[in-house]
Formats: C-alpha cells, structure tokens, sequence
C-alpha cells in the first residue's frame, strides 16, 4: 500500500452559527461559536488517516495556543507530523459562519503563506504514493512539491481551491485535478452552475485538459462526481442526506480519494467510495471531526 503525503494549510476553524446571514452591514443575533481544527491540508490528511492511509502532513503552525491545541489534535488522528514546522506568526485562522445548510468563510492563512519549498524538498516519497495539495499554500511550493512527486513516481492530486489562476506549467504536473463546476469554470474561463448539463461540465472540463492521461474529477454535491479519466468519461451517482454542516466536505472527497488510490484501488470505485465519504462528512459539525472511518464509509456503500 502506497502512503499519502499532503502539503496544505493548517487552520482552527472558528464557526459562528446563526438562522441566516446577515446582510450587508446588518447584525445579526448567532447562536453559537465553536472551535473546530481545520484548513484544507489538515482536512484532507485526517480523511487520509482515518480512512486507512498510512498520511503524512506538510506545514507550518504559528507558536500560539491554536498551534499548540491543532498539533494535538492532528497528532491523536495518526498522522505523521514530522513535516510541520513551527512559523514566527499566528496559526492560520478561518472565520466561518453556518446558516441553514450552507456557510460563508474568510480566511486568514497566518503560518500557511510561509510554507516554502524547502519544507516540502525532504518528502520521501517512492512509487504508489499520492501526493495531495491544495491552493492554501504558495503555489512555487505546490510546482516544487510535484516536481519532486513525480520524479520519485508518486501520483499527484491537486485540489485547485480556494480558485486562483495557475500557470500551465503547474497545472501540467497534476495527474488528478479534483475541483467543484465554479473551480473548473473559473480556471478553464467560462461561467458554470451545477444546474448545467453533464455535457457542458465534462466540455469544458476537455478544454482545461493539460494532458492526455490527465483525470478531472468535478464534484457537484447532491448531484455526485463527473469524470474525465484521460479519454472515459463516467459519473457518480449522488447521495441524497439532510446536510448539517458543508464545510470540509470537498476536502474529506480528497483525503478519501487519495487514500483509496494509494491503496491501489481503481479510479471509479475510489471516486464511489470519496462521495459516499463526503455524504458522510456534511451530516456533522465541524470539519477535521467530522471525518468518517473505513468502517463507517463501507457501511453507507453496503446499504446502496
């Protein structure tokens, strides 16, 4: 079995709940606030860890109380913290406010911009493995964390959120491009909804195709996964669930996704096994803990 080394960011997660957002200028009256560890690379390598994956994380953490309490907490999931670095500013935070079914987020990425090449250069990475990352980071870090992927033989898996524009060069490096239709319509240059046909998605997503043997996967909620695996195209039925909290779902698609191809497992049963995760995921609070098992996801697929 191949192991999952993820270099992404490191948040505590602040989440204020509330009936509905404000608007505007207006205040609203909330109901709670809660602490939750999370950040993209953290949310995809405790998917990774609790899902079986032997994962280790790339980081920084700032030297304060949230630092302190995440190292802990990521510690207690099994993953390989070697990797994280302490950074001379706060801990990336994000402000995060739940209304309904849906949430808003700001984030302040603190010890994450400081992630830097050097942090990712001693990777030992070897064939079978994956290599996760997202755009919570410095870009040169991601191309230089690839870079070095590729020549040990490692897959590469790049989640292209929060969406910024990337340079062909990067983008030529991915092997498995993960993203939701208004990621793929921001990079590719067109307007998407995930109310427009399976069509239009998987044409654009052609036209964002860096290389032949690319594989987009676009993740569209309630309504599953779409695919572009080199030249097959194929779709994953979605899971219908009463969803309590979104935040983190497109990450513990990630994790779980990386954790199965590290295991060997083929790419349409892997994306199955990713969204019966994620289905899993938005019916808590929270993004790390919300998290499934193996066990749990094998259940949700046994049931159909």
């Amino acid at each position: 079995m191949g192991r999952v080394f993820v270099a992404g960011s490191i948040n505590m997660d602040v989440v204020a709940t509330a009936d509905r957002h404000p608007k505007v200028g207006e205040t609203v009256a909330g109901q709670q606030v809660l602490y939750f560890p999370g950040g993209k690379g953290a949310n995809q390598a405790v998917a990774a860890s609790r899902l079986g994956a032997k994962t280790t994380l790339i980081g920084r953490l700032g030297k304060d109380s949230f630092g302190a309490e995440l190292r802990t907490f990521l510690g207690a999931q099994g993953i390989d913290l070697g990797s994280v670095r302490d950074a001379d500013t706060h801990t990336g935070t994000a402000i995060i406010t739940v209304a309904a079914s849906d949430n808003t987020i700001v984030v302040i990425p603190g010890s994450n911009a400081l992630v830097s090449a050097d942090d990712v250069a001693e990777a030992p990475l070897a064939k079978g493995d994956v290599a996760v990352s997202q755009f919570e980071i410095p870009l040169p870090t991601i191309a230089a964390f690839f870079q070095r992927a590729h020549a040990a033989g490692a897959t590469t898996l790049l989640n292209p959120a929060p969406a910024q524009k990337m340079s062909p060069d990067l983008l030529a490096l991915v092997d498995i491009l993960v993203l939701n239709e208004t990621e793929l319509g921001f990079l590719a240059g067109t307007e998407l909804t995930d109310d427009d046909e399976t069509a239009k998605i998987i044409a654009v997503a052609r036209k964002l195709q860096a290389h032949a043997d690319q594989t987009i996967c676009i993740t569209l909620g309630k309504r599953g996964v779409l695919a572009l695996a080199a030249s097959e195209e194929f779709a994953v039925q979605g899971r219908v669930v009463k969803a309590v909290d979104t935040t983190g779902a497109g990450d513990c698609f990630v994790g779980a996704l990386a954790s199965r191809l590290a295991d060997g497992v083929a790419p349409r049963a892997a994306l199955a096994f990713a969204n019966a995760a994620a289905s899993i995921s938005v019916q808590r609070m929270g993004a790390g803990p919300s998290m499934p098992t193996a066990a749990e996801v094998a259940a949700v697929l046994s049931a159909g």
